[in-house]
């Protein structure tokens, strides 16, 4: 390829070739596509040499930067010892060292890992195991999953399915399994949290025979505009959970790996899943991979001679990749090596002040954080006028990588970022919303 190209002239090629994902490419005949030649720490930099802090971590995946050198370094390593080899009768020792870390360091009682290669098929495989477990039991009536109002949790059929977030699941919903919805904490309060828990119960009540797993996104509902709630829901819907026979997944694709403040978000509430879904942060955000986290006791009822059928037969051809595994160890060795945990909560605590500048703007609803995660409800503007979208542009002309969901803005940098950089990142988004009603304007004449 050309060094001289030109962010124009690989726009168009890409226009030309590829459809891109959750995007109406319509949009693209006036928003601009932005092509990124190369990345370092927490920028983007496209082809004529403009800068992005990459304010949501590249859709939540990235964990320690771009190009960071020690991944580097280790995946360079792998590569030349071994690529991929089949998981199904084959092992090799990166996804051994993995799957023994990750058991050593996720809540007491997962003890067994699977593999799969992004955090839609591993919530595939959590509902198909759940399932499949009270099966091998006897319980062939349990095939309906729950929940929580306005969860996202993938956008395959499964994982869809269980998911309430209109705007993904309304056009599919022909294709979609029978689930139910048991309501989502309204805000961070713990009388919040009891209610919720309480409408759980209520339906186990009611429904327990027939239901296997109740899965939720710990204390963050990430696609589902950043809304988050109380610990204490998750103690309460685990022990109701547990009392009624009905698995818990807890799905911490995006939560998971330090975003709330600890590791994982269940650690939060202090509690063990029958299933802990991981991916995103998992390879720092280098290759895909996913891991479903279960119990041995859920494995002991797989465990039988092959002529019972009990076994799970679900694979990816990519699962347990080696280079993977080997970005998954690198980021690991990241967070036990640099005390992460405990910067992380120095560098909330920075973001934590900034975003209360946000509620002296006039156009803000409200504001609420988690860990390294801040969000910002805009005034209710009509979706027509995408505010979000406005807010995005406004970034992209003053260097930082916003990507709002709808009238939310939301931070969620990479775990390398400096003060100075949450101060232009978080100042160009108060910006950005200060000049909404500038911009409404503008657009109406």
């Amino acid at each position: 390829m050309n060094d001289n190209i030109t962010n124009t002239e690989l726009k168009n090629r890409d226009l030309d070739v590829i459809w891109h994902p959750c995007t109406q490419m319509k949009d693209h005949e006036t928003l601009p596509m932005i092509p990124i030649k190369k990345a370092h720490g927490v920028y983007l930099e496209d082809f004529e040499g403009n800068l992005y802090i990459d304010a949501i971590s590249s859709w939540w995946v990235n964990m320690f930067g771009h190009t960071n050198k020690y991944i580097n370094e280790k995946i360079k390593e792998q590569l030349d010892t071994l690529e991929h080899v089949i998981l199904a009768g084959f092992t090799h020792k990166q996804v051994v060292l993995l799957s023994e870390r990750l058991v050593k360091l996720t809540p007491e009682g997962l003890d067994k890992c699977f593999y799969s290669d992004n955090g839609s098929s591993a919530v595939e495989v959590a509902l198909k195991m759940s399932y499949h477990a009270h099966l091998n039991d006897g319980n062939k009536e349990k095939t309906i999953f729950v929940s929580l109002t306005n969860s996202y949790h993938g956008e395959t059929i499964g994982a869809l399915s269980v998911g309430d977030v209109e705007l993904y699941k309304d056009t599919y919903e022909p294709l979609l399994l029978e689930t139910i919805q048991t309501s989502v904490p309204k805000d961070m309060s713990m009388d919040a949290a009891i209610k919720a828990a309480k409408e759980f119960e209520d339906l186990c009540v009611k429904e327990a025979d027939k239901i296997s797993a109740i899965i939720v996104e710990p204390l963050i509902q990430g696609a589902g505009s950043m809304h988050m709630y109380h610990p204490e829901f998750l103690v309460q819907i685990r022990e109701i959970s547990k009392r009624y026979n009905i698995h818990l997944i807890a799905d911490e694709v995006m939560v998971g790996f330090g975003r709330t403040g600890e590791l994982f978000a269940c650690s939060k509430a202090k509690i063990t899943p029958d299933f802990l879904v991981l991916s995103k942060g998992l390879t720092g955000g280098y290759l895909p991979l996913s891991v479903v986290l279960t119990s041995n006791d859920i494995y002991a009822k797989f465990y039988c001679d092959y002529a019972e059928h009990k076994a799970f037969l679900h694979s990816h051809s990519y699962t347990g990749n080696a280079l993977a595994c080997s970005a998954a160890n690198a980021t690991l060795d990241i967070f036990e090596n640099d005390n992460i945990i405990e910067k992380n909560r120095v560098l909330a605590e920075y973001m934590g002040k900034k975003l209360e500048k946000f509620l002296t703007l006039n156009n803000v609803e409200s504001i609420r954080q988690t860990g390294m995660v801040c969000a910002i409800d805009l005034k209710n503007y009509d979706a027509k006028l995408r505010m979000g979208l406005k807010v995005y542009q406004y970034g992209l002309k003053h260097g930082v990588l916003l990507r709002p969901l709808g009238n939310v803005i939301y931070f969620m940098p990479p775990y390398i970022i400096t003060n100075a950089e949450i101060d232009k990142m978080m100042d160009t988004a108060f910006e950005a919303i200060k000049e909404l009603p500038i911009l409404v304007s503008l657009q109406t004449l």
